[in-house]
């Protein structure tokens, strides 16, 4: 098998040396995602709810340009700067995860562009 590169130019990459997600078998691995807006080039207002929000809708664009979907996503891996800011994310995260994929959160001390919360995932890529 050989990793396939998916291009989302409605999201592009911060540098040229990643892809937004790859495509491997059956699944897809999702880069990191920080709660910027793709229209502004700014992290989304609202704090880290607004952040949230906002990466899980970046998620949401990466996945269905893969032919996926938030509803195939089997792992999340959440980088949060602030554990106090846990409650806010979960309230936001739970209603797009419904199904209750597989999740670590990591507390970090710093993320690119000074965001409060990167998210990165692997979900089921589409069925050929």
């Amino acid at each position: 098998m050989t990793p396939q590169p998916i291009d989302v130019p409605a999201l592009p990459p911060n540098n040229t040396t990643y892809s937004q997600a790859v495509r491997m078998g059956g699944l897809i691995f999702v880069s990191g995602q920080l709660g910027v807006d793709p229209s502004t080039g700014r992290l989304a207002p609202g704090g880290i709810a607004g952040e949230t929000r906002q990466a899980i809708a970046n998620l949401r664009t990466v996945l269905e340009a893969a032919g996926s979907g938030l509803d195939r996503v089997a792992r999340v891996n959440i980088f949060i700067t602030r554990f106090d800011g846990l409650a806010a994310m979960n309230e936001v995260y739970a209603p797009a995860f419904p199904h209750r994929p597989a999740k670590t959160t990591v507390e970090v001390s710093r993320l690119d562009k000074g965001a409060m919360i990167e998210m990165e995932v692997i979900a089921a890529a589409p069925v050929e």
